[in-house]
Formats: structure tokens, C-alpha cells, sequence
């Protein structure tokens, strides 16, 4: 005997919004099943992951500040991956957005105006475009895989901002610590909540999801974008533009991804460092899956992986556990989702194997 996938004739609508709901489920008792595993308390466990972390306004305001960078990335890896675009490649475009925004605020130290922080946006959404721009020439010119290509990229981009903030961005009176000068006030983002890190950048992500859900529900290109990944011959028939469809894919999460790097260095950090994301270009991508590559379902995607980061660290404090358990869940998270994609469109059927 042995076991094969049908394809459905077609899938209910209800059950194309379901897996997201059910890999969460699944996620929060396979944490179960860990806790039991490494000797802890599993109601300890899901506490510290799932309640501590929201239990005060301050956990909730750290609950939003890392959900910003991740919805934002998402919005606009969404709208390639709509396309059959695959940018796996934000990481590096977040960090490139980071020092063209943070290197605008260190060579203008000088200006007091809030004019700067809007350049620094600017600025950032451009430097994650070049970056995204490089894969994106390679595929519409000599048919390259821009998976690969994104991904290669994201360790040149590392490199190079290592290299700037230890010799020509280093603070000389740092103490010799690889980091820059701190940003003056006019560079950062307004604080929202007095005694919390919530700053305007929160307000920034929104307004991503905003225009990346009407681009995507109510524009032509949007449409475009989505028939071309749901139908290539046909989007080629209609004389749908599959170059055109590589560039906008690319360059929409490259400019979310910059917007995000000037948020983590106007935002919490304040200045360049060696590592500036935690992961946040990679978490994304599970982001934009889990929320189905819409924004509205991004958004709250990226609160759940938010709450993910910050029970990670609650119970790492707690309970002793490894700092690798946040990536465990994560992953986790997208293997349940995809294992429920599967059988959302395809049935399992037990056949016999015929007698010799």
C-alpha cells in the first residue's frame, strides 16, 4: 500500500483562509509537545510565550515596534511573490536602506529639521531598490534566478555595512566599538507612547499596508501582477508585460525592505551597527505567506510573529530555554502552513499495491 495526493476539483473559499488559523493551532501544540520534551511546564511555557509578552502597555508597544519592520517587508514582498517574483533577498535590501538612510543622517549632523527624517525615508526606500534592482536586471536581461541572486546579496550587504561602521562610519569615541555616532534628535523617529520604544515608524508600516492594499485590490497593474502569477500564458496572451512584472515585484520589496532598514536605526537603535535586524527580511517572508499575500492579512501575520520574537526572549529569561526556540517556532509556523496548503488542494488516497 501506499499513499498519493489527488488534486481537488476546486477548493472552498472558506478553506483557502483556514491554513493560516490551523498552523497556528498546530504551532501552539507542537510548543506543547517541545515543553514537554526539554523538561518544562507546558502552561509555563505558553504563558511566557503567548500572554507575558502583552500582560503591560509596554509589552504591547514592543509588540507593535517589531511588528512594524515585518509587515512593512512583507507588503511588498507580497506583491512579487503575487507575480511569481521570489525576492528572498529583503535582509540585505533592509540593511542597504540602513546605511543610505543612516548615512544621510551622519553626513547632516548639523540640520534640525524634520525635512531629514523624511530624505532619510527617501533615501532608504532608494538604497533597497538598487539592491532589489540587481536581481531584478539579472532576470529580465539573461533569465537569472533571483532567488538566488537576492540571497547572495544579502551577505554583500552585511559586509559591507560591517566594513562602514568599522572604518569610515566608526565613532572615534566609541571606544573602539564597531558603531557609529549616535543620530541627533532631528534623525530619529518620534517616540508615540511616552515611557515605551513605539515611534512613528509604526505609523509608516500602516500607511505601507495601505497603499499596498489598494495597489492590490483596486489597481490595474495590481491586477496585472496577480494574473501574471496566476496565469502566465494567458497574462502573455493579453500582453501583460512579464518584464515589466519582474521589476515592479523586485523594486516594491526593495523599497519596503529600505523603508524598514531607516526604521530600525531612526527607530530603537539610533545609530549604525554591525546587525541591525534580528532576521526580520527572512521572518518576513513567513509573514506574507501566513497572510496569505494580502496586507490585511499581513498585518495581523505580523503581530503574530512579533508576539513569536518576544515570547522567544520572555522565555528564554524564564524558563532557560535555548534563544534558537523563536526560530524553531517560526519554523515550525511555515511548515504547518504549508502542510495545510497541501491538503487544502490535494486529498490523500490510500491505493494497494497490486499482487505480484
Amino acid at each position: 500500500m501506499w499513499l498519493r495526493l489527488e488534486a481537488r476539483a476546486a477548493p472552498s473559499r472558506a478553506m483557502r483562509y483556514l491554513p493560516p488559523l490551523v498552523a497556528a493551532a498546530l504551532t501552539i501544540v507542537a510548543g506543547f509537545a517541545v515543553s514537554l520534551a526539554l523538561g518544562r511546564d507546558p502552561l509555563a511555557a505558553f504563558y511566557a510565550f503567548f500572554v507575558q509578552p502583552v500582560s503591560s502597555l509596554n509589552g504591547v508597544a514592543e509588540l507593535l515596534l517589531k511588528a512594524s519592520p515585518l509587515m512593512l517587508i512583507a507588503t511588498g514582498l507580497a506583491i512579487g511573490y503575487r507575480a511569481n517574483v521570489w525576492n528572498i533577498g529583503a535582509e540585505g535590501q533592509l540593511i542597504l536602506g540602513a546605511i543610505f538612510g543612516g548615512g544621510l543622517a551622519l553626513h547632516l549632523p548639523g540640520v534640525d529639521s524634520r525635512w531629514l527624517l523624511a530624505a532619510m525615508v527617501l533615501a532608504g526606500a532608494l538604497g533597497g531598490m538598487l539592491w532589489a534592482a540587481i536581481p531584478a536586471l539579472l532576470r529580465s536581461r539573461f533569465n537569472t534566478n533571483e532567488i538566488l541572486v537576492s540571497l547572495m546579496l544579502v551577505y554583500v550587504a552585511s559586509l559591507l555595512l560591517s566594513y562602514l561602521v568599522q572604518e569610515p562610519w566608526r565613532d572615534p569615541q566609541g571606544f573602539n566599538f564597531p558603531q557609529s555616532k549616535m543620530f541627533a534628535d532631528a534623525a530619529l523617529y518620534p517616540i508615540l507612547l511616552d515611557s515605551t520604544r513605539l515611534n512613528a515608524g509604526f505609523l509608516v508600516a500602516l500607511a505601507v499596508v495601505a497603499c499596498g492594499w489598494l495597489f492590490v485590490a483596486k489597481s490595474f497593474l495590481g491586477y496585472q501582477m496577480r494574473v501574471a502569477g496566476l496565469a502566465g500564458a494567458a497574462a502573455r496572451y493579453a500582453g501583460f508585460s512579464a518584464r515589466r512584472s519582474v521589476w515592479i515585484g523586485m523594486l516594491a520589496g526593495g523599497a519596503a525592505a529600505g523603508i524598514a532598514g531607516v526604521g530600525e536605526v531612526a527607530g530603537p537603535i539610533g545609530q549604525l551597527t554591525p546587525s541591525i535586524s534580528p532576521g526580520y527580511g527572512f521572518a518576513a517572508i513567513i509573514v506574507a505567506f501566513v497572510g496569505r499575500l494580502n496586507p490585511v492579512g499581513i498585518f495581523f501575520a505580523s503581530l503574530l510573529m512579533s508576539l513569536l520574537y518576544l515570547g522567544g526572549e520572555a522565555a528564554q529569561m524564564e524558563l532557560r530555554l535555548p534563544s534558537a526556540i523563536t526560530g524553531l517556532f517560526q519554523g515550525m509556523l511555515l511548515f504547518f502552513l504549508l502542510g495545510s496548503d497541501v491538503l487544502i488542494h490535494y486529498r490523500v488516497r490510500l491505493l494497494r499495491r497490486a499482487a505480484a
